[in-house]
């Protein structure tokens, strides 16, 4: 078994030129999946915001990014990023959900996903929101 941290922000249309830019910082590679690209297409005028990605470099730099959908809340000060914990099976993950779900608000049930073999999304009792999946390959 494996777990890995990574530190998730959380933008309202800047996702992709964040991402670009910690690029350019930091080098590594570039992975954007939209919402038009996932399917997932509550809202026409945000189908080319991204629903995932992440910029992943050599030297130890990973991080993650999503545009919030104008469906819910969003305060840059207040929830502009998420914990994001992946690992390798949906035993691990239902294993740390288990344990981090007592007295936290569940945002998103842990469950199968259009990208994941489980995905789930809790705000845990100290008011940190993290994000659990299951490592998986996109191959948009």
């Amino acid at each position: 078994m494996s777990v890995k941290t990574t530190l998730h922000l959380n933008f309202r249309g800047e996702a992709r030129a964040a991402l670009e830019f910690y690029q350019s910082v930091f080098g590594g590679d570039l992975a954007v999946v939209t919402y038009k690209d996932a399917g997932n297409l509550d809202e026409p005028d945000e189908a080319d915001q991204v629903m995932w990605g992440q910029v992943a470099a050599g030297n130890g730099f990973h991080v993650m990014a999503y545009d919030v959908p104008a469906r819910l809340a969003f305060d840059r000060g207040e929830n502009s990023f998420f914990a994001s914990v992946r690992g390798e099976s949906v035993e691990e993950i239902t294993g740390y959900w288990e344990k981090l779900s007592g007295g936290a608000t569940v945002v998103q049930p842990l469950g199968p996903a259009g990208w994941a073999p489980a995905y789930g999304m809790l705000k845990d009792r100290f008011g940190v929101v993290w994000v659990l999946d299951v490592v998986s390959d996109y191959n948009g």
